[in-house]
């Protein structure tokens, strides 16, 4: 009896390792379909796209609270990796707005540079004025008031995408310049089979047509993403190694009220100027 009551145990003991293993490979396999889904917001704007965003934590969530009333072990904690970055200069974002788009200024056929100068190294962009003019004078307008200044880049995405998303003064995803700029140049023929290549600028929008605003995104690795969002700009070599310097560093778990992941080191925009030559 009592080699029988072992076995039993025994055997009730495997049955619940085995359960155990399935729940936890399944939790793993849904954090990792959470991340690629929530790091595809990463070019979204808060706002009509807020529900959305909140759903997927919340289902991340979940998976989590599940997870911590079952014994599985902890995972070890991360070492920070050192920031790379200096600190900012003094100085506050532009908070003012607009009530509409700037009148449209720019000449299609010149040559313009943005140039942002951040804590991390400077980072200049040709842009691309013939294709996207709507969005290259919005942010020569914006950049003469100096709206992108101090601004910190809020959100860096190392799964599923790769972008660093910068352009919002309030750091929080929400922000913008009051207007909105129609999109342009979705058929640039640098997209191709649906991928924005590295060294790509383009604008964030809300998911909604026309909805861009003063937010945008900088691609340091390859991302496959739908043709919805403005190119406008290509980030010169050394601008890279800038980008790939910050995404090096990581980023943050997900904010819990507004769903950013920021990047570890301190990437502000001291300056930021567009020129035409």
């Amino acid at each position: 009896m009592v080699r029988q009551e072992q076995r039993r145990r025994q055997l009730a003991r495997e049955k619940f390792l085995r359960q155990q293993q399935r729940r936890t490979e399944a939790r793993r396999k849904a954090r990792t379909r959470n991340a690629v889904i929530a790091s595809a917001l990463g070019v979204v704007l808060i706002g009509s796209g807020a529900l959305y965003t909140a759903g997927v934590f919340q289902q991340d969530d979940d998976a989590s609270a599940n997870a911590g009333a079952e014994v599985t072990p902890s995972a070890p904690p991360t070492s920070k990796v050192p920031d790379p970055c200096e600190k900012p200069a003094p100085g506050e974002p532009v908070t003012k707005t607009w009530k509409k788009e700037p009148a449209l200024e720019i000449d299609r056929s010149a040559s313009y540079t943005m140039k942002l100068e951040t804590t991390c190294g400077d980072i200049d962009v040709a842009l691309k004025a013939k294709d996207a003019p709507h969005t290259v004078n919005s942010f020569r307008f914006l950049l003469g008031q100096g709206y992108l200044d101090h601004t910190k880049c809020h959100r860096l995405t190392t799964e599923g995408i790769y972008v660093l998303q910068c352009g919002d003064p309030t750091a929080t995803g929400t922000g913008g310049p009051g207007y909105t700029i129609p999109d342009e140049n979705l058929k640039d023929k640098s997209l191709k089979d649906n991928v924005y290549p590295a060294g790509t600028v383009a604008m964030a929008n809300t998911g909604q047509k026309d909805s861009g605003g003063s937010q945008f995104f900088l691609v340091y690795q390859d991302s496959q993403l739908p043709p919805n969002y403005t190119p406008f700009g290509t980030v010169s070599k050394p601008g890279m190694e800038v980008l790939k310097k910050i995404a090096a560093a990581g980023a943050t778990a997900p904010d819990p009220t507004t769903g950013n992941t920021a990047p570890h080191a301190t990437v502000v925009i001291d300056k930021a100027t567009v020129t035409e030559s």
